[in-house]
């Protein structure tokens, strides 16, 4: 069986996708310089919180997550990123290749409000590597990428936030049940508001419930995309 290992060898925002996308550079490698026809590959990738520390105001944002501090020993457990089939074309000895994880920026995901929570350093992630080997010399074998091969890597927290604010620039994300969005538009269509951010900002207001605001949010958008918000 040919003996197969696989790195992590860096990470980068696509700034081109048309949603939020990660492109990871996998490295593959066949010992003893063997020959690989293709790989088809199935890559787990989870985030491992545990590896790494959190300063105060990380450890604040994650206490939806994992609860109190006092407590992450018991609750400090992995969390599902994403799964990604990979066709590796063929190759001798070794190869890179693009793994490419279109991304979400839903507050109701566990991973999205974990990496939301982070303000530097890096984001320990584990990949989980299977799939099936087509291999041989003279040949043409099928062999199963054994389920224990494995890559850890530290991805940027910064490269994280670069790609969110390729497409949410200065804003954040949230999902509401459809009647909640009815009831939202009716608000919004009765006060005759401008924009959802100004339909959340009245009923803050109306319920005392927010400080005014240092910064308007909609100006800084403006400033940074050049359009304006409907």
């Amino acid at each position: 069986m040919t003996e197969l290992s696989f790195a992590c060898t860096g990470v980068r925002a696509d700034r081109y996708a048309a949603g939020p996308t990660l492109v990871f550079r996998l490295r593959v490698t066949a010992a003893d310089n063997a020959r690989v026809h293709a790989l088809a590959l199935r890559c787990q990738i989870r985030i491992e919180p545990a590896r790494r520390t959190y300063d105060p105001a990380e450890a604040d944002g994650l206490g939806d997550l994992f609860g109190e501090r006092s407590r992450w020993g018991s609750t400090l457990k992995p969390v599902q990123f994403a799964q990604i089939p990979l066709m590796v074309p063929g190759f001798t000895g070794e190869t890179d290749a693009d793994l490419v994880v279109p991304c979400t920026y839903d507050m109701d995901i566990a991973a999205t409000r974990y990496l939301a929570a982070l303000t530097s350093g890096e984001v320990p992630l584990l990949m989980l590597f299977s799939g099936t080997a087509f291999t041989g010399a003279g040949g043409f074998q099928v062999e199963p990428v054994p389920w224990d091969r494995e890559a850890a890597f530290g991805m940027p927290v910064a490269t994280w936030r670069e790609m969110v604010e390729q497409h949410f620039p200065g804003c954040g994300w949230i999902r509401l049940p459809r009647d909640t969005m009815d009831a939202l538009l009716a608000y919004r269509s009765r006060h005759a508001l401008p924009s959802w951010e100004a339909t959340l900002k009245a009923l803050l207001d109306d319920s005392g419930a927010a400080d005014p605001p240092r910064r308007d949010p909609l100006r800084a958008l403006t400033a940074t995309t050049g359009r304006t918000p409907p």
